[in-house]
């Protein structure tokens, strides 16, 4: 079996300006499962004794709306994103083609940080900003809304959805873990419905011209889903294409078979488990049915999604 996350095959691209000394970190306080606030000030005094100028930022319109503006003049060093996968995609959705984007790790499943093997060390993570490599990264459009990791609908979009709504209901914000997805598991278990999906292959990719129907859809720019079940392990964030998959059944049984099934790499055997690769798809359902993007709630189908490639550029440790 593949590595599931693994970035080895990122390519390498032009890095930011090697005079460059202005570094924005955007900090998400509520992402995760505990504050990282120590360690953002560490990796900024890391940054400070390196000659390097950190500047913290909490409002993600102020920090890219002054990433966008320092980039453009060649003085942006890196932006970086102390979240989870939803906060680096919004900075991605907030800011230009090509602008240097490190992360520090803070969210609950950190799929993107998982997938370049980063962790939430501050020394480490200002030397990558100092002296990492620059790496090139597809990015998906979901009806205009980048994402980098992966778009599925059905079944754990509404437990998404339900979690969000949950941290809403909270006054106080506060962080999440995988235990705050119990409850919203359990209620989506007893309502949601199973409604049929409808995914459309653009003519122009690699399968041609393809139409299929579903109970659960999964669209893969990277090869990261959850806890790391390889849904689609082969799928490369630079090759110019997404992965989907998708399951014609809708029931807690036939869920419980596909996750047991992914877990030991055997759904491909299934006879209602579709796996395409393409550069466009269009998603549509009769019934309402929710979508995610990177742990995040999206919206209801329908939903046109292509690929970007390119469109991200990483600062990594080096090899």
């Amino acid at each position: 079996m593949l590595p599931l996350c693994s970035g080895e095959e990122i390519e390498a691209c032009p890095s930011a300006s090697p005079d460059a000394r202005r570094v924005l970190i955007s900090l998400n306080p509520h992402a995760g499962r505990r504050s990282v606030e120590r360690g953002v000030v560490r990796m900024a005094t890391c940054l400070s004794s390196e000659g390097y100028v950190p500047e913290i930022f909490t409002d993600l319109a102020q920090v890219s709306d002054q990433a966008n503006e320092l980039f453009e003049r060649g003085d942006l060093r890196a932006l970086v994103a102390v979240g989870g996968d939803g906060t680096v995609a919004e900075l991605v959705n907030r800011t230009r083609h090509g602008l240097p984007l490190a992360v520090f790790p803070a969210g609950t499943a950190n799929l993107i940080s998982r997938y370049f093997r980063l962790r939430a060390e501050p020394e480490r993570i200002c030397q990558s900003i100092i002296a990492g490599r620059a790496v090139s990264l597809d990015a998906g459009s979901a009806s205009g809304r980048l994402f980098l990791v992966m778009a599925s609908c059905g079944f754990d979009a509404d437990v998404v959805n339900r979690v969000h709504d949950c941290r809403l209901r909270n006054p106080c914000g506060g962080h999440i873990g995988y235990a705050s997805y119990l409850k919203p598991i359990l209620e989506s278990i007893r309502s949601y419905s199973y409604p049929e999906i409808r995914i459309e292959c653009a003519a122009d990719g690699p399968c041609g011209s393809t139409e299929t129907t579903a109970r659960w859809a999964f669209v893969f720019n990277l090869p990261c889903y959850g806890w790391g079940l390889p849904l689609v392990p082969s799928a490369a964030g630079s090759d110019g294409l997404l992965d989907l998959c998708t399951f014609g059944r809708g029931s807690l049984m036939d869920g419980l078979r596909y996750l047991v099934s992914a877990q030991l790499g055997w759904h491909r055997r299934l006879t209602d488990c579709r796996i395409h690769q393409n550069r466009r798809f269009r998603v549509t359902s009769v019934e309402p049915v929710p979508y995610q993007l990177d742990g995040d709630p999206g919206g209801m189908l329908p939903l046109e999604i292509e690929v970007l490639p390119r469109r991200v550029t990483l600062l990594v440790p080096q090899k």
